[in-house]
């Protein structure tokens, strides 16, 4: 049961309150951690949505999944979140306070996907030019790697995606040998 807006809006608070207490850093941590916990294990997500567990419940194994390594501030916003009922929607949150955070601090995340793994100065170059683009932000290069693309790679920034990819030059092909006019002309 997905709610963006709602996701937004607690994402919101907690941001504020954490800008509030000067605590930004640690609570993004904590975020961080939450958010890897419920994308890694679905079973951890699972009992966030589990009507049947009882919100007590939930707070035992949150605590325990978690541990006493996050900050008192995000506990208690945990802890407020299971007693209002809204903990299905934690994951959600965390992604969307991290969007919020990197929204904040001016920070742009670019995904790099090639056929295979990239050096370390490639890498930088890709970075260096991303970042002569878009001179006010602080940009973070994520790479990955794909084998299907067969070479090349994609770039994804936002809703903005550069294929240069061979895949991709072998659909367009494709697509210009289907769509070929003097072919179907001829049958």
């Amino acid at each position: 049961m997905q709610n963006p807006r709602l996701a937004a809006r607690y994402a919101k608070s907690l941001l504020d309150l954490a800008v509030e207490r000067n605590g930004l850093d640690t609570t993004l941590k904590d975020v961080q951690l939450l958010d890897d916990i419920c994308r890694r294990s679905p079973d951890f997500a699972n009992m966030l949505r589990s009507p049947v567990i009882k919100a007590g419940k939930k707070l035992q194994i949150i605590d325990a999944v978690l541990g006493a390594g996050i900050s008192t501030l995000t506990k208690g916003f945990i802890s407020l979140l299971v007693n209002k009922g809204r903990e299905a929607s934690l994951p959600e949150i965390a992604s969307a306070f991290i969007s919020q955070y990197k929204e904040l601090k001016k920070i742009k995340t670019v995904r790099l996907t090639t056929a295979a793994a990239v050096s370390d100065p490639v890498k930088e170059t890709i970075l260096t030019r991303v970042a002569s683009g878009l001179p006010e932000y602080t940009v973070d290069l994520s790479a990955d790697v794909n084998p299907d693309l067969i070479g090349g790679f994609v770039l994804e920034m936002e809703d903005k995606l550069f294929d240069a990819s061979v895949r991709k030059e072998l659909n367009d092909i494709r697509a210009q040998f289907l769509d070929n006019a003097y072919v179907s002309e001829l049958r």
